[in-house]
């Protein structure tokens, strides 16, 4: 089968399908500072996986550190 040509404004695949969530509006995002990016990485994750935690583990385990990490060093 004969793969088409993709439109010119169509973003890699490998591109975080959430990356404009980041933006300055998304307080949410915002807020949780270092932490963003490794959660927009487990959005990604639920929703390649059809919102599968079970497949998406090792993104939660690594939220979850980060989220440890940065209140460990609030309470310092």
């Amino acid at each position: 089968m004969e793969e088409l040509p993709k439109a010119k404004n169509e973003k890699p695949t490998q591109q975080s399908l959430h990356q404009d969530d980041a933006d300055e509006e998304d307080e949410s995002v915002k807020q949780l500072e270092e932490c963003s990016v490794l959660y927009l990485t487990l959005q990604d994750c639920l929703v390649e996986n059809n919102r599968n935690w079970k497949a998406c583990q090792a993104e939660v385990q690594a939220l979850k550190a980060c989220h440890e990490r940065k209140n460990n060093n609030k309470k310092k």
